[in-house]
């Protein structure tokens, strides 16, 4: 579907009924990156993905920033007529929902943060983002895509799972490049959510693939011990988007963990 929200056509799903689930991607996929999540929870959740600006159906237009990225999903929200959801993030997704934290904390009732970190890039990270946004600028998506996806699937994945491999690379690859560079700009322009850490105040669930090289276990341990509460998943030969790589494996924990917020 297609909704015009902060005057820009945003693609998104909306589908099942219960718990208000919100899923936002990781950097270059989009929203479809969660189909195993929404197959899974459709019959008890209602389940929302967006695309952020210029990804899968959205338009490319900017701004392209964090904040942005947060308040084009409340906005999407607002049109759902839903208060509060369970906000899952991957990766970039991640960073996208420290800004919806710290702009609508109030609409957050649970909060899953897979293969991702609060801090800001340091300077060899920022370097790289840069090399990816002039490589994106000179010689495309396709480019961009092989280069990235060797650090966001793992061995095992590209070993055993060669579809699931090959449906990341065709996601990345068709990715509209100003989409591309804009996202790279807003991770490279975005603040150090570290400090929110301890003021998290809802139920979290910090997710990560033991074989993650990019925002590995280490750094999804030191999260979680930031975190009040909050509860550390480590699956097993999963790399940076443990939810394609381990479907199963990845919705046995989300699933555990909505179930406990019903409850509550």
């Amino acid at each position: 579907m297609i909704a015009v929200l902060n005057g820009i056509e945003l693609g998104y799903d909306d589908v099942g009924s219960g718990l208000p689930v919100a899923f936002a991607h990781a950097f270059p996929l989009n929203r479809t990156m969660w189909a195993p999540q929404v197959s899974a929870l459709v019959e008890r959740c209602r389940c929302v993905a967006m695309d952020f600006r210029g990804f899968g159906d959205s338009a490319a237009q900017g701004p392209f920033t964090m904040a942005q990225y947060a308040d084009d999903f409340a906005a999407l929200l607002d049109l759902l007529r839903i208060d509060q959801v369970v906000l899952v993030g991957c990766s970039m997704g991640g960073y996208a929902s420290f800004a919806f934290l710290q702009r609508h904390a109030a609409r957050v009732r649970g909060l899953v943060l897979a293969d991702t970190r609060p801090g800001a890039d340091d300077e060899e990270s920022r370097a790289r983002r840069r090399m990816v946004i002039e490589l994106a600028r000179t010689e495309g998506s396709t480019a961009v895509a092989n280069l990235q996806i060797p650090s966001l699937v793992d061995k095992t994945t590209r070993e055993k799972q060669p579809d699931t491999y090959d449906a990341v690379h065709r996601m990345m690859a068709q990715a509209k490049p100003e989409a591309i560079v804009g996202a790279l700009e807003a991770m490279l322009g975005r603040a150090d959510s570290t400090p929110l850490l301890g003021s998290i105040g809802v139920p979290t669930l910090v997710v990560v693939g033991d074989e993650d090289v990019v925002t590995p276990p280490k750094e999804a341990r030191a999260m979680a011990a930031r975190i009040p509460g909050s509860r550390l998943e480590v699956i097993a030969q999963a790399g940076h988007l443990s939810n394609m790589e381990r479907p199963a494996a990845f919705n046995h924990v989300l699933t555990e963990f909505l179930s406990a917020l019903t409850l509550t």
